[in-house]
């Protein structure tokens, strides 16, 4: 049996990723739900905003802790995979993980202590501005992040140089070792793809967080528990899903237009053209790779080229413009794509529905929608993984991707058979990435172990997520007897009442 070590290596940070990729959404989206419940009792000092703010921070709490166990993996791999590739980008992404430790985890991680453990120990207010900086921290966090993952696509502020060893060019079995090295720090940080699929990603995040607290109110209200609870934490979700879901769209629709620009065998590859000329937009297909073809295809003529150049006679560039050595795979990055977008599309009919019905005070009466809900927290999910599995994919079979040659005019160059021209000298292959002593068996068994472990943290997260939900909320009454004061002042004015008698009293007039 083959053991490739560069497939073996590509199949392990896929799925270490993949699973990571589960919880950073959940936490981005349920930190600003946070501010946003905190910022509400201390405008209003609304017990039941206190209770579900309490309610939610346990879970972000369980998710968060998930989240950096299994991220620290990642990048180890960088070492221990993909020794090449870290030496080709240690100057760029050294600069940016660097920034995300100093400005975003010791943000994020220095405050959760006192979001989670100092509700009693501090003032509201300034428990609101840990929130806060929580909330913060977890999207300097997505900055950081994908200002490293755009420059592998869209690479700028950089130029490449060999390596020095003992004061001698460095060479290893004959090939020169090279590297890129930053020129300009800041267009670095905004390359042409950064704010794009920055704001792409955080919006994904926020809609990933909406829907999974409109999942758990939708259950609480179809088991007619803690009632007014989940109608507000609904209600409070619906709006920034609905909000986001429509945002998406939008930021979609951007995205498209900067990869053509910038990525056009990729924006080739997803939407499966072959051939270059006015292009069709695919809304279903089976990609024919043998043939160059997209067999049982539904699509809507001229309506690509209308959305990247808003005409629709203007071409777009197909694979055949494309040298052969920098084509993507077509179906994986295809599928991928388009199942992202029919999601997308979903959860914008759904949120848009539930809001009309809301408008009009019948939302909660319609239990298949809400049951709808509950399982509805699965489309964002997928759709964030199935988005960085066409980016991701849609790059190779480059770990940097060449930049795109043009002229003085800024126009793309072609060669004199037509061909889309690359800057020489440029980008890394992914074959050429890993780690020079690397061996199949030791990634395989590597692949088995991980898989292992992360099932068991899936375990432990989903038997913890159960527990909390199945417990409820636990009411909170807000003490006529305030202590004035500074930040630090204890807060006596929130007190807990665990019983289920008071539970039962604050549910009865909302289930009559």
């Amino acid at each position: 049996m083959d053991l490739d070590p560069v497939w073996l290596s590509r199949v392990q940070f896929a799925l270490t990723v993949m699973f990571h990729y589960l919880f950073p959404p959940l936490t981005i989206g349920m930190g600003v739900v946070l501010v946003y419940l905190e910022g509400m009792y201390l405008k209003t000092r609304e017990a039941i905003y206190e209770t579900a703010a309490k309610f939610w921070t346990q879970l972000f709490a369980v998710t968060f802790a998930i989240g950096v166990a299994s991220g620290i993996v990642m990048e180890f791999q960088f070492g221990t995979n993909w020794g090449v590739f870290s030496r080709y980008v240690g100057d760029v992404f050294g600069s940016a993980l660097a920034a995300e430790g100093i400005f975003a985890f010791f943000l994020e991680s220095g405050f959760l202590a006192v979001l989670v453990f100092g509700w009693d120990k501090v003032s509201p207010r300034f428990h609101f501005i840990a929130t806060c900086a929580v909330a913060l921290g977890s999207m300097f966090s997505a900055v950081w992040i994908i200002v490293a993952n755009s420059w592998q696509q869209t690479p700028e502020g950089h130029h490449i140089v060999q390596m020095m060893r003992d004061g001698e060019p460095w060479v290893i079995n004959g090939v020169p070792v090279m590297r890129a090295e930053i020129v300009n720090f800041w267009s670095m940080v905004f390359n042409p793809s950064t704010l794009d699929r920055l704001i792409h990603s955080l919006i994904g995040a926020f809609i990933a967080g909406a829907f999974f607290i409109m999942s758990i109110s939708a259950y609480y209200l179809l088991r007619g528990r803690h009632v007014e609870f989940a109608r507000r934490s609904f209600t409070g979700a619906l709006i920034f899903g609905t909000i986001f879901s429509l945002a998406q769209l939008v930021s979609g629709h951007s995205n498209a237009k900067m990869v053509a620009e910038y990525q056009p065998a990729k924006l080739a590859a997803l939407e499966g053209i072959y051939e270059t000329g006015p292009a069709k937009l695919s809304i279903f297909g089976i990609p024919n790779e043998q043939e160059k073809k997209i067999d049982m295809e539904l699509a809507i003529p001229g309506m690509l080229s209308f959305l990247v150049h808003g005409d629709s006679s203007k071409p777009v560039i197909g694979l055949d413009r494309i040298p052969e050595e920098y084509h993507p795979p077509v179906k994986v990055p295809y599928i991928s794509y388009h199942i992202m977008v029919g999601l997308g599309m979903f959860m914008i009919l759904l949120t848009v529905v539930a809001s009309i019905l809301r408008l009009r005070g019948t939302l909660f009466e319609k239990r298949w929608l809400l049951w709808i809900f509950v399982f509805a927290v699965a489309a964002p999910m997928i759709a964030n993984e199935l988005g960085w599995v066409a980016a991701e994919v849609g790059r190779q079979p480059w770990t940097v991707v060449p930049r795109v040659l043009r002229d003085d005019a800024g126009q793309i160059v072609y060669d004199s058979a037509g061909m889309l021209q690359y800057v020489p000298g440029e980008g890394l292959l992914t074959k050429d990435a890993v780690s020079e002593v690397l061996r199949g068996p030791e990634i395989l068994g590597s692949i088995i172990m991980f898989s292992l472990i992360y099932l068991l943290l899936l375990a432990i997260w989903l038997l913890v997520l159960n527990h909390k939900i199945q417990k409820g909320p636990v009411p909170v009454v807000i003490s006529e007897g305030r202590h004035p004061g500074g930040i630090f002042k204890s807060q006596a004015e929130r007190i807990e009442h665990g019983s289920s008698m008071t539970e039962a009293k604050q549910d009865v007039p909302e289930q009559k």
